[in-house]
């Protein structure tokens, strides 16, 4: 059969470029009751491309030399890698199966676009099988790479996890070998993404991360990004490594997107009457993706100093000073350990862009803060973000998370607290995060934000419960030298008070509408119910009194409640994990208080 001129060439070729145009660009404007119009139209263009290149081939699977070269269909998932076989991918023969197999290849794309993927897939085998006729080359390795992403793409979303990994990996193996003799190959970093997407969904969180990340430095190095959707992927990577204790990854992570956010452009000073619909549409994106990743730094800060509690608590959760010495002592290892991580580790950035995250990255530590100066350093920068996310989620909106970024400005002071020394300093923390959170809390609605309202309740009883120790523990020091004064004990029995009202508040958010406690608690509040009943318990029995008919009345509610922990333990056996020292304490207390409130009516009776 006669070739191709270059007339016939160029025609196709203008085709093939208003097939695209209708596929890419028309099909945008496309009416909601006729979707896929110009998909469709693209179709047919292509099929008579397809035809056009049929009519001109010489006889199927001949090379120039007429030699024979069987043909083997492969099957789905299979891990062939093109290399070394059938005709040479850039000689006439095999230029010729690469166009029939580009046509097939934008057919089966054309079909899965428009849901029809039992023949989208026909025609990207179709398109296999014509690659399976020549070797891998300059001008196909794109085209078998991005088959097989197709492929991937296509079973992933089948939930046929294992076959989709089938093509993926072939196509990052023809990469591979591919990269040993030529440059750089875009489509690569598709396979990389999708393969990310592969991992997680197997579970392997792990490779998965390790894929995003070299997905993303690739979209640097290319040039091939969108620096909002770039920035935002980065951010969340972030979130793994902080999970993992991989600070140092987190951090660059982090720095690199904020830096990368920053080429999106400034945010749009607001105009409203000037102001077009995609000027206002990119400006509140703009805030957004920065509010985001601004709530990804919150997250490092408040993870890292809480590593660092957990490296430096003693056995009843304070600072361990002879750990924190020994910890300090070791620092000069750790930092020459972080420099030489930093070496060996994939960094993001470009000419461009490397110094501007080095020099972000000085400004926020990845080693644990030993001590309260290098807490206060961690918390600072974590509430500088704070402020940046609640400019763009304010209460009014965005309600949920507004919140949630109140309650890490909370954990931040809580956190920062335990390296307090000084006891009225630490008070005055837990007063600050008591004064953010007690108005929203009052404030919400019940109904439509019980669950909300719940973790706020038992924050506040437990941050009340904290003051009401450190406020004993500072009066015990004074009790040496005078007795306690009646503002100490009244601001004691306050906070004492408040504490049991709002533990008391979240109990009765567990009661039905007609007031009544669950008979069995779920097992998302069972530990909190139960430990919310111990501590009313406790508090109860711990406020002053000097009237003997309200110091009964308060024991009396003290040994209902820890008779409650107790009884219901016994009634439902599998709860006693999850309250084992509580259940103990309340078992010793259950015994004790009778005596103590036998003892206190005799002497009433005695007075009397």
């Amino acid at each position: 059969m006669a070739s191709l001129s270059s007339a016939e060439w160029r025609a196709l070729c203008d085709k093939f470029t208003t097939a695209q145009n209708l596929s890419e660009v028309e099909s945008r404007k496309d009416p909601a009751n006729d979707p896929f119009r110009s998909k469709y139209k693209a179709r047919e263009l292509l099929r008579e491309i397809y035809c056009a290149l049929k009519s001109f081939e010489t006889t199927e699977g001949e090379n120039e030399s007429g030699d024979q070269r069987p043909t083997e269909q492969p099957v789905d998932g299979e891990r062939e890698d093109g290399f070394g076989r059938g005709f040479n991918g850039d000689s006439p023969a095999g230029l010729r199966a690469a166009k029939l197999g580009a046509v097939e290849y934008y057919l089966g794309v054309n079909h899965i676009e428009t849901e029809e993927l039992s023949a989208g897939q026909e025609h990207l085998m179709n398109c296999m099988k014509q690659l399976e006729k020549c070797s891998v080359s300059s001008e196909n390795v794109s085209l078998y790479i991005h088959v097989r992403n197709q492929l991937g793409i296509l079973w992933a979303g089948r939930d046929e996890t294992e076959k989709a990994q089938g093509f993926l990996e072939t196509a990052e193996s023809i990469y591979q070998r591919y990269m040993k003799e030529v440059s750089l190959v875009l489509a690569y970093t598709h396979t990389m993404y999708y393969l990310a997407q592969v991992y997680k969904n197997l579970g392997e969180i792990e490779r998965a991360a390790t894929y995003c990340h070299s997905t993303l430095q690739r979209q640097l190095l290319l040039n091939q990004y969108n620096p909002l959707e770039w920035a935002l992927n980065a951010a969340t990577l972030s979130q793994y490594y902080i999970t993992k204790g991989r600070y140092m990854e987190g951090r660059h992570c982090l720095s690199a997107a904020t830096v990368i956010a920053g080429l999106a452009g400034e945010v749009p000073s607001e105009a409203a009457a000037q102001e077009s619909e995609t000027e206002r549409e990119r400006r509140d994106q703009l805030r957004q993706k920065r509010a985001e990743i601004a709530r990804c730094w919150i997250k490092y800060c408040l993870n890292l100093l809480q590593d660092a509690e957990k490296l430096l608590q003693d056995n009843i959760g304070e600072l361990d000073t002879e750990r924190q010495e020994e910890l300090k002592r070791a620092r000069r290892g750790e930092e020459e350990a972080e420099e030489k991580d930093r070496k060996s580790a994939l960094l993001f950035g470009s000419e461009d862009t490397f110094d501007s995250i080095a020099s972000l990255e000085e400004k926020v530590r990845c080693l644990f803060p030993l001590d309260f100066t290098e807490a206060r350093a961690v918390f600072l920068v974590g509430q500088t973000y704070v402020t940046q996310a609640k400019e763009y989620f304010e209460i009014d909106g965005y309600v949920t998370d507004h919140i949630e970024i109140l309650q890490d400005h909370s954990a931040l002071f809580k956190a920062l607290a335990f390296f307090e020394e000084d006891l009225e300093r630490r008070c005055k923390m837990h007063k600050r995060r008591i004064d953010m959170l007690e108005p929203i809390c009052n404030d919400l609605n019940a109904q439509y934000y019980l669950l909300i309202r719940r973790q706020l309740m038992f924050e506040l009883a437990e941050t009340y419960n904290e003051m009401m120790d450190l406020k004993l523990s500072l009066a015990n020091r004074q009790a040496d030298t005078q007795p306690l004064d009646n503002h100490t004990i009244k601001k004691f029995n306050h906070l004492c008070s408040s504490s049991a009202k709002y533990f008391q508040m979240f109990l009765d958010s567990l009661c039905s509408p007609e007031g009544k406690f669950p008979e069995r608690l779920e097992e998302e509040v069972l530990r909190p119910a139960l430990v919310a009943r111990f501590r009313v318990a406790r508090l109860h029995s711990r406020l002053i009194c000097s009237v003997p008919s309200a110091q009964l009345d308060n024991l009396n509610k003290s040994l209902d409640n820890y008779k409650y922990v107790v009884e219901y333990c016994e009634a439902h056996p599998e709860a006693v994990a999850a309250v084992e020292t509580e259940l103990e304490l309340s078992q010793e207390m259950v015994g004790l208080l009778p005596i103590k409130i036998n003892r206190l009516k005799a002497r009433m009776a005695t007075n009397n």
